[in-house]
């Protein structure tokens, strides 16, 4: 990232390259979805980058229907965040980017988190297809203070933390998170159905959640990692806690904390770089583009993003 590119010091260029992604195929208007009669408005009367749809009759900028929709901050400075997001392997806080941009921070901080909505995937994927071999785990980070145990400062185990379960597939290297209430198998089964195909071949450790897996896949092993057991030929969760691993540097190392209602935002924060990495010959450009293109039919207010509890 060459932060001397004008698209980062200027914000005809940021909105010309943004122009350049959104609308690579042409023109249209993210009102009625016309394309055949978007105009450009030009003269000392109209702002830079203003359309007019002769079909709705409505007037747009390549920003409307995004998650940059009708924000103050110049395009120039989005498109930094957006790129310091998309090359910052662990993450970049919001202090670090208010300093960085010069905004304030209740600024850098609904920044990022409408570059994390952009970053959201919510299409429907089928891990483990044709009979490809998922790992399945959970991790658990922060700490639900309405679930504390009671007569203790800090409580012991897992109960008071914020649990989040995760699948990788082996054969794609893609990665699904899911922010869950608890551990239960009536509450990660369905969870498990929805997202795994069932001729895939699923590896776990020994939690007792995951008992009954053979009967809703083709197959199901685990490692006993209580037993010391933590590799048995291709039967392992390595690849996983790799992945958690990344997570929990960023979160502890430079988010530091974050409360439930963000949660799933950080995660798909963390999911979208690891779906996007260098080994799958995904550099920085092609990241931060991707998330260009994840921006457009998202929009987030600051009501929706209030009751800031994350760094």
């Amino acid at each position: 990232m060459n932060l001397t590119d004008p698209i980062f010091t200027d914000k005809d260029a940021a909105r010309e390259y943004l122009e350049a992604s959104r609308w690579a195929d042409g023109v249209f208007c993210p009102h009625c979805g016309g394309t055949e009669k978007c105009k450009k408005l030009e003269g000392a009367k109209h702002r830079p980058g203003l359309y007019q749809c002769g079909d709705c009759r409505k007037q747009f900028t390549v920003t409307v229907g995004t998650v940059f929709e009708r924000s103050k901050v110049p395009l120039n400075k989005w498109l930094l965040a957006t790129f310091l997001m998309a090359s910052s392997k662990k993450g970049i806080s919001a202090h670090q980017l208010h300093r960085t941009i010069g905004v304030t921070y209740k600024t850098a901080w609904f920044m990022f988190h409408r570059i994390r909505e952009a970053m959201r995937n919510d299409d429907p994927v089928s891990f483990g297809g044709g009979g490809g071999t998922v790992e399945v785990d959970e991790t658990f980070i922060g700490r639900d203070k309405s679930k504390k145990p009671k007569g203790t400062k800090k409580g012991r185990g897992y109960a008071h933390k914020y649990k989040i379960l995760s699948l990788v597939d082996r054969s794609t290297g893609m990665a699904k998170s899911i922010v869950v209430d608890d551990l239960k198998q009536s509450t990660l089964l369905p969870i498990l159905r929805e997202n795994i195909a069932s001729e895939a071949v699923i590896y776990t450790d020994e939690a007792g959640q995951y008992a009954n897996l053979k009967k809703e896949f083709a197959d199901h092993d685990f490692t006993r990692h209580g037993a010391g057991e933590y590799v048995r030929g291709e039967v392992h969760t390595n690849t996983i806690e790799g992945y958690f691993s990344v997570f929990k540097r960023g979160m502890k190392g430079v988010y530091q904390h974050c409360g439930r209602q963000h949660l799933h935002r950080y995660a798909a924060e963390f999911e979208f770089r690891y779906n996007n990495r260098a080994s799958k010959q995904v550099d920085d450009t092609m990241r931060a583009n991707a998330i260009l293109k994840g921006a457009e039919g998202k929009r987030m207010t600051y009501r929706r993003t209030d009751t800031r509890t994350c760094a």
